[in-house]
């Protein structure tokens, strides 16, 4: 059956039973509304990465690919993810961004690692990608999204959602309500998680404040919040000086 039909079907199984599908993410703190997890989403991930390999311009430069790798496979190991094989790239890029799919691929432009200064900035952000994996953020949203929608086929589900975020490197444009390809709450939840995995690892959480300050000076227009799938630049700075401080102690 294909995967989007069986979601369809899973969705109009659990409101005419009235079953929930409620699990505890330990990480997190809460219980979220799972009808599939990472390894249900493997295939639409693999597709989409390959996607990403075979249409965008890929950086063969070993200093920038060994970089990445470096970085995100202490992260890897400090967030107890060593049982996916994790694939990097460095996508050529004006625009810093990065992206992460549930089944251990992660992308950054070049524009991203010239703009990260030292290797702490630059696992502030592939920290906060492997955040989203713990998170099961993907699976998250694309439960809620098949819930919401019933019996209708959801041709835009998270998958295809994010398969589109990968070819554009993170630009899937504005979009208002459940498809939006993570919420400001998991955004941020993911900042935090983040910010545990780098202090795991061995790098400086003040170089996430120090990023996210440089990314807000170089942005050229300030998109409102209520209209991103991102926290505001302030916002996400002081909640992430909150959570650095709260930790000072540990």
């Amino acid at each position: 059956m294909r995967p989007r039909l069986v979601a369809s079907l899973a969705a109009l199984t659990l409101m005419a039973g009235g079953v929930t599908a409620c699990a505890y993410n330990e990480s997190l703190g809460r219980s979220q509304f799972l009808i599939t997890d990472n390894a249900g989403l493997r295939q639409q991930s693999e597709a989409a990465w390959a996607e990403a390999l075979r249409t965008q311009r890929v950086s063969t430069n070993a200093a920038q690919n060994t970089r990445v790798r470096s970085v995100g496979d202490r992260l890897v190991r400090a967030a107890g993810l060593t049982n996916l094989t994790w694939d990097y790239a460095v996508f050529e890029g004006t625009s810093p961004n990065a992206f992460v799919l549930p089944s251990g691929h992660i992308g950054v432009t070049t524009a991203l690692l010239s703009l990260a200064s030292n290797d702490d900035q630059l696992a502030t952000v592939i920290g906060h990608e492997i955040g989203h994996v713990v998170a099961q953020h993907a699976a998250e949203r694309y439960s809620n999204t098949s819930l919401l929608q019933g019996g209708l086929q959801i041709a835009q589900g998270v998958a295809g959602d994010r398969a589109q975020a990968v070819g554009s490197l993170g630009s899937l444009g504005a979009q208002f309500g459940v498809l939006l390809p993570f919420s400001r709450r998991d955004e941020l939840e993911a900042d935090r998680l983040g910010i545990d995995y780098m202090v795991r690892a061995g790098f400086d959480p003040n170089q996430a404040i120090a990023l996210w300050r440089k990314m807000a000076d170089q942005r050229q227009t300030q998109t409102p919040q209520f209209a991103s799938t991102h926290p505001s630049d302030a916002t996400r700075i002081a909640e992430l000086e909150r959570y650095i401080a709260s930790r000072s102690g540990e």
